[in-house]
């Protein structure tokens, strides 16, 4: 090492430890010591000097308070605070010989929670799980909390780091923030996507450039998640900017019939028979595919085209119902979710009707689902006459999502609710977990009183269906049924579901 870095450290040092407040306190002291061994001249130098050079060290200098942290998640650092540790890290890279990397992690479902829960249980989510990542973390890594209830993780430095120690670090968080959180007498099943990028493959060598390379993967990972996880790549950069450029397309595409229905099979449980199927929009690119719902779904709502977006579905929905008549399936009925923008128009029961009699349906044909909270919050005198007049056109009504909105008993009999679907979140490990198993046969309790029938969406295992199938749910939804699919494949899978013998499925795994 030159010998001007070798004096730099001791310099430094001595600078940093004279800034320090406490250290005035000395000043009496080193005084005295210099009259003891120097007599009167010394003192008077040194009683010259000496604050001098304090005040020169910045000293007397007021020392800044600790930047304010945000509410229940205070120990957590910022964004500004990750990118100065990640700046520092970098820059004594090739000095130390160490590295670092960024993690980002997205919770896949925090948006759901704060609609069907509010944001006292958002903040509870966020607080326990920054616990359970820092006690997943070495003593030296920093958590930082990111806009929108994302955590950021700067790894503290180490000699070698790869790809592969990387990613199981990351599905360490993830195991970690997937145990169930106990809130409010229920359980909430969380989980998250993250993104990372080594500190060698960051597009430039400085703490921002890492951070938003791991927030570019965290996207990507988000895509494809629930639960995904993926490195930074140099082309997500660029996939990122098409992302938002298909935004402009979504017009077009919905004039162009590249967004349609697929449809979901509900079957019931007592004789394994279609009692109906869902439309589910998605959308059919030119170039690029098929793009998920949840890509753009959330961009039909920004743009204001839940309108457009409705009157498609309901048409692809009637138009497939017509032509299950034709080759004789015996499909009963047609589900289609039905926005809070659609349910404000005024003209929404007239124009429902002209469209059944149009494709001459009667209208006990068509389902119309919509989602808990829309019903909680509906004080738009609109949107509860509509709710009454589809009611009245003879429409069933749906209240999908059930359990994770607020709607009271008073507001399920004022709309003249016919079913309510059981919420997915319910539903998972139901034949595994005691209290999922308490909770569903509550609401189906409930449901009964009341005499409502029942559909549990999000089956996916067969154990799932046997288990809602004996605590007396009525209908079942999921992949572990079937997968949404295009109009044309209905019809194959239909046939070969009516040839199928009924067979109940049996439980996988004992309750604990």
């Amino acid at each position: 090492m030159p010998l001007t870095n070798r004096l730099a450290r001791p310099t430094r040092a001595l600078h940093a430890g004279m800034r320090r407040p406490e250290m005035i306190l000395f000043l009496p002291a080193i005084t005295l010591a210099a009259f003891w061994f120097g007599g009167e001249r010394v003192l008077v130098m040194v009683a010259l000097g000496a604050p001098l050079l304090f005040a020169l060290a910045g000293a007397f200098q007021p020392v800044d308070p600790p930047q304010a942290l945000p509410d229940s998640l205070g120990g957590l650092g910022l964004r500004a605070q990750v990118v100065t540790v990640l700046d520092e890290i970098l820059a004594e890279g090739p000095i130390s010989g160490k590295t670092t990397a960024c993690l980002v992690l997205q919770f896949d479902d925090m948006d759901q929670i704060l609609d069907h829960h509010g944001r006292t249980a958002q903040t509870e989510v966020l607080t326990r799980s920054a616990e359970r990542i820092c006690a997943a973390l070495r003593s030296g890594d920093m958590v930082a909390r990111l806009e929108g209830g994302g955590f950021a993780i700067a790894l503290a430095p180490v000699r070698r780091l790869d790809l592969e120690s990387v990613v199981q670090l990351a599905a360490r968080l993830q195991a970690a923030i997937n145990v169930p959180i106990s809130l409010n007498a229920q359980r909430l099943y969380v989980s998250a996507s993250v993104g990372f990028c080594l500190g060698q493959r960051a597009p430039e060598p400085r703490g921002k450039a890492l951070l938003d390379a791991a927030q570019i993967a965290a996207d990507e990972a988000a895509r494809h998640g629930p639960g995904a996880i993926r490195a930074y790549a140099p082309d997500m950069a660029r996939h990122r900017a098409d992302r938002e450029a298909l935004r402009e397309e979504l017009e077009a595409a919905l004039d162009e019939g590249h967004i349609r229905a697929h449809f979901q099979p509900q079957i019931s449980t007592d004789t394994g028979a279609i009692t109906g199927l869902e439309a589910l929009a998605r959308w059919y690119h030119p170039e690029r595919g098929l793009i998920p719902p949840g890509e753009f779904l959330p961009m039909i709502e920004d743009a204001g085209l839940c309108e457009r977006l409705g009157e498609v579905m309901l048409f692809n929905a009637l138009t497939a119902l017509s032509r299950w008549d034709k080759a004789g399936l015996g499909v009963p009925m047609v589900a289609v979710n039905f926005s809070a923008a659609e349910l404000r128009n005024p003209k929404l029961a007239e124009k429902l009707k002209w469209e059944l009699d149009r494709f001459g349906l009667a209208p006990a044909r068509l389902c119309v689902e919509i989602l808990e909270h829309v019903v909680a919050d509906a004080d738009n005198d609109v949107i509860v006459s509509n709710i009454a007049a589809l009611s009245r056109l003879g429409c069933g009504i749906d209240l999908d999502d059930f359990g994770t909105g607020h709607a009271s008993i008073t507001s399920i009999r004022r709309f003249a609710v016919r079913r309510i679907k059981i919420d997915r979140s319910f539903v998972t490990k139901v034949d595994e977990d005691r209290e999922q198993q308490q909770m569903v046969a509550a609401i189906l309790s409930m449901a009964e009183r009341l005499g409502l029938a029942s559909l549990a969406e999000g089956v996916e295992t067969p154990g799932e269906h046997a288990m809602l199938s004996q605590l007396g749910c009525g209908d079942v939804q999921g992949f572990g049924i079937a997968r949404p699919m295009p109009v044309d494949e209905t019809m194959d899978w239909i046939e070969r579901h009516r040839a199928r013998p009924s067979a109940a499925p049996r439980i996988g795994h004992r309750a604990r």
